[in-house]
């Protein structure tokens, strides 16, 4: 086999060249030879089924492949759509799946497969993308979503998630992973969807249905380490990871060190594959502060410009999560910025629990669930932007005071936050029904971008933990180091919680994560919340610009407060949210509170609906009488025209004559 001038679309991993020749391309300076190992052809059911089956014993075929300059070996072969192939290092009896398969039919021990991306025939050409402004996420976990735990089960719930409100889903990590289980986020074959949950068509007919409803995706990416189990990369090169900096996950991915260029190159070209191959419509990195990287230009930074780059005229959204606070991420590049969109707001999340909890312990320890704390949020985002950080012993955080509210991605839930209880227990069943369905609407009217976790939007019964399956000898060491770090709650630290806590390689535990759809109606009074509250975020203007200076707060009390959202017109918002009891406000004397001249304040909106199982509206705002703000609740005032001339005060509240 000659060396070839094919001029690929990607430098690594297998494209098909016509219905018979595919040519390969791999980097492995680790070899001083390289085989390509041709193992048969993936048949036409399995293709088709959700698993994965053996396929007959055939004998292999070794094709070598010609050595390039930087450590490539590349090469033709006569090989179509389903074929089965490995890459075997200097002769060994072993052989190893592609590092950039773009599908493992039994998982990463396996065999890869190759792939024909053109033969799905997308209906999304008009689609324009998504961009920040407005947007719900939906976090969702596919294998626990449905019963099913499949893309095309999950397929049949977006309408739906449509008719709600959800804007955009934010797909857990899907890369292909070791078990038959799990949560995602310890992926090894990072062009691989994972076979756990259908083929890659049938990831690609979902996001086309997704886009056919209106409906954004963007996925869930983990470049700040590879999982513990099918992790081959070694075989290849020993320069993929580095010993240079401190992961919590063991070495660190190589991103600034020696033969550091085709590292960066394998993650930047994922994220332009996702992009064009799957039509996602961005990402969001996973623990960004975990991506050590000294080089002139972050590597996640890197990887979203060359995914704008790919979706060329069709807009996406980046978005981080950031333990330590980084602002720089937000920032354009010419200010020594990242480019990306939003980061996810743990503060924001962590005052919220504190309230609806009092669990005020481990991570929540710097926070009060104050009123003050919320309204910091709606005006700056991060609550920590440099100050000292006493559960780390460090200050947190970096200046944000400039950066837009609709930057800081607010959540009541999501998968990690779930999973760090005992039991997994939803938020719902850890608090009062009037507190929570206040911080609903609070999380869902406020000027921050929203994140609701899957079934939260009807108060789904069902737990979520952390669940791995991976071999035996791996069991032991994934249960012990989940259990130590739920171990920094001292709720949970005990010898007797800790007997307590479900077993993550537990099928049934796994099981017992999926949602059941009938709590829609079980749970209608939730349901109705989250769907009206979407509704009114939606058509409301003052809810939906997010407009950057366009909202003040007060503390009201020590638990109770306001935010503004001013409008133009006279047309202003009062969002007055209280997680205490019922007071009358006396006196009213904050500015906030006025109503705009000629109006009067009137309820647009409460939590204490009927509809929602509350006990009922009542009148909180009067020009002539003292204010009541009923206790758990969040209230929506809006002006109207005054009906009659406000009452003259008293004699008795006039200045004596000079």
């Amino acid at each position: 086999m000659s060396k070839s001038n094919y001029q690929r679309r990607y430098p690594i991993g297998a494209e098909l060249m016509s219905e018979n020749e595919t040519h390969f391309r791999i980097w492995a300076p680790k070899a001083k030879g390289l085989d390509l190992v041709l193992e048969g052809k993936l048949g036409e059911k399995t293709m088709k089924s959700r698993g994965a089956e053996t396929p007959p014993t055939l004998k292999p075929t070794f094709v070598p492949l010609e050595k390039e300059a930087g450590g490539y070996f590349s090469g033709i072969a006569e090989a179509s759509a389903g074929c089965l192939y490995r890459f075997r290092v200097d002769g060994s009896e072993k052989s190893y799946a592609d590092p950039a398969s773009r599908l493992q039919p039994e998982g990463p021990h396996g065999p890869s497969a190759v792939i024909d991306p053109g033969a799905f025939k997308w209906s999304d050409g008009a689609w324009k993308g998504i961009t920040l402004a407005g947007q719900i996420f939906y976090e969702m976990h596919i294998g626990t979503f449905t019963p099913e735990g499949t893309w095309a089960a999950a397929a049949e719930q977006l309408p739906e998630l449509a008719k709600i409100g959800i804007r955009t889903i934010e797909m857990m990590p899907i890369a292909d992973f070791a078990g038959p289980f799990g949560w995602g986020y310890d992926g090894v074959n990072l062009f691989a969807p994972t076979h756990l949950y259908g083929t890659p068509d049938d990831l690609r007919r979902f996001i086309d249905r997704t886009h056919s409803l209106g409906l954004g995706v963007i996925l869930d990416v983990v470049y700040n380490h590879f999982g513990p189990e099918g992790n081959y990369l070694s075989m290849f090169s020993d320069d993929y990871m580095t010993k240079r900096h401190e992961n919590d996950w063991g070495d660190a991915i190589n991103f600034d060190g020696p033969n550091s260029g085709p590292v960066r190159e394998f993650f930047i070209t994922n994220g332009r594959y996702w992009i064009e191959e799957f039509h996602f419509d961005g990402f969001r990195f996973d623990a960004t502060q975990t991506i050590i990287d000294d080089s002139d230009e972050y590597v996640i930074g890197a990887v979203g410009r060359a995914a704008r780059k790919a979706a060329g005229k069709r807009l996406i959204v980046l978005v981080a999560e950031n333990e330590e606070e980084e602002a720089k991420l937000l920032r354009p590049r010419s200010e020594d910025g990242d480019d990306l969109d939003a980061v996810w707001n743990d503060d924001w999340h962590h005052s919220a629990l504190v309230v609806l909890t009092d669990r005020n312990e481990a991570y929540y320890t710097d926070y009060k669930g104050s009123p003050q704390e919320f309204i910091s949020s709606a005006k700056y985002g991060y609550l920590y932007q440099g100050q000292p950080y006493h559960w780390q012993d460090a200050p947190r955080g970096t200046p944000s005071l400039d950066v837009g509210p609709s930057a800081f991605v607010a959540f009541i839930e999501n998968h990690d936050q779930v999973a760090n209880t005992v039991e997994g227990q939803r938020v719902r069943s850890q608090t009062s029904p009037g507190k929570y369905r206040a911080m609903t609407a609070l999380l869902l009217l406020g000027p921050w971008t929203p994140l609701l976790f899957q079934g939260e939007e009807f108060g789904a019964s069902s737990h979520f933990v952390y669940f791995s399956d991976v071999s035996e000898g791996l069991r032991g060491a994934i249960r012990k180091g989940r259990f130590q770090f739920l171990a920094q709650f001292p709720s949970m630290a005990s010898e007797e919680v800790q007997r307590q806590l479900p077993e993550p390689s537990s099928p049934e535990v796994f099981a017992s994560c999926k949602l059941d759809f009938s709590e829609r109606e079980k749970y209608k009074e939730i349901y109705d919340l989250h769907k009206d509250l979407l509704r009114l975020r939606r058509e409301d203007e003052r809810f939906k610009e997010q407009r950057p200076g366009a909202i003040d707060g007060a503390v009201l009390s020590e638990n109770s407060f306001v935010l503004r959202f001013f409008g133009t017109h006279a047309d202003d918002r009062l969002l007055l949210v209280n997680f205490g009891r019922s007071y009358q406000l006396t006196p009213v004397s904050d500015p906030l509170l006025a109503p705009p001249l000629g109006c009067e304040w009137k309820t647009l909106w409460t939590s204490e609906s009927l509809r929602y199982g509350g006990p009922g509206p009542v009148r909180v705002a009067s020009d002539h009488e003292a204010w009541r703000l009923p206790g758990e609740a969040t209230i929506v005032l809006h002006p109207v025209p005054q009906k009659s001339p406000r009452r003259s005060p008293s004699k008795r509240n006039q200045r004596s004559p000079a």
